[in-house]
């Protein structure tokens, strides 16, 4: 939440990674204060084997955790007419990714709260920034894997959890070595929008990641994206590890174009 003298970004869920990161490069400039919404936890597996009290944790976290404190400080916000909302969204909440399901429409929800409450909070000079990375390699992130890849999945069918572990689990483990983002590149995208004069309302963090969120928008019945992630998942192995690697030095020529001085 900023003002014109003073910027305010409620940081919360900082006590590692992302939003650590966030914290310490915000506490660089003593002059201002800030607050970032950054809590959040992740559910990855089967649907079959999480509970509905499960699903709701993810939910009151995610979702319901973040709303609470925009609730809070948008009166004081709006009677300043002048305000900055910055929220940890995800790539996810843009597109779904398989077995990721509760997580996903988590973020889905806080992507069509925050951009329904962008429009009337223009009316207050009041911003909604939504921060949206790809894979980022945190401790969180690891944990969460090690977790899952030693549960049992109570419920669910053998296939299910064969292609999770044995197609998913590879898979996603190389997409996060071979896209995955730092938290300080995060926490720098996220500065970076904070010190806009007129924040933009999405910023994807990870150029390596934009293309495959392109895919759901280039065929509006949305065939396009999620069978070519179904092929590239379960058909065509061998291509998926070849695109991965395509896609990395493709985007990262393009950065060296853009930074290297003529």
């Amino acid at each position: 939440m900023a003002g014109s003298r003073q910027k305010c970004v409620l940081v919360t869920g900082c006590s590692s990674g992302i939003g650590l990161r966030i914290a310490v490069q915000l506490a660089q400039d003593p002059s201002r204060r800030y607050h970032v919404n950054n809590a959040g936890i992740g559910q990855i597996g089967p649907i079959e084997s999480f509970s509905m009290d499960d699903m709701r944790k993810v939910f009151e976290t995610n979702f319901f955790g973040a709303v609470r404190m925009i609730k809070a400080v948008l009166p004081d916000m709006k009677s300043r007419r002048a305000g900055h909302i910055v929220v940890i969204s995800s790539v996810m909440g843009l597109q779904g990714v398989v077995f990721n399901d509760v997580y996903a429409a988590s973020k889905f929800a806080m992507e069509g709260f925050c951009e329904s409450l962008a429009v009337q909070l223009l009316k207050f000079n009041v911003f909604v920034s939504m921060m949206e990375p790809g894979p980022v390699n945190t401790e969180f992130e690891m944990k969460l894997m090690e977790e899952v890849s030693r549960s049992e999945f109570p419920g669910t069918d053998t296939d299910t959890i064969r292609y999770f572990k044995e197609v998913y689990l590879p898979a996603s483990h190389e997409i996060f070595v071979t896209m995955g983002q730092s938290p300080d590149a995060v926490a720098k995208a996220t500065v970076n929008v904070i010190n806009m004069t007129q924040p933009d309302f999405r910023c994807q963090t990870n150029m390596l990641y934009t293309p495959l969120t392109a895919l759901k928008y280039a065929d509006d019945k949305g065939n396009l994206s999620v069978r070519t992630f179904y092929n590239l998942l379960f058909n065509y192995g061998t291509l998926f590890h070849v695109s991965l690697n395509l896609l990395k030095c493709v985007t990262c020529n393009c950065f060296r174009r853009r930074v290297t001085p003529a």
